[in-house]
């Protein structure tokens, strides 16, 4: 398992910064992770398994 910054999580999902704080507040993507004092971070696992499975639940 590794942290992945919020350029990465942008990046592997193709989403806005604020999309995807709104899908966070919507509880329909995985939360941040604090590691610091102001530092954020999600888990690779968990994002790729979002990813994942919108892959499968396309039309």
């Amino acid at each position: 398992m590794k942290f992945l910054r919020l350029p990465e999580v942008v990046n592997a999902t193709g989403l806005s910064r604020s999309s995807l704080y709104r899908l966070i507040e919507d509880g329909t993507f995985p939360s941040s992770i604090r590691i610091g004092g102001r530092s954020v971070a999600w888990c690779d696992e968990e994002v790729n398994a979002w990813i994942e499975e919108r892959i499968r639940n396309q039309p």
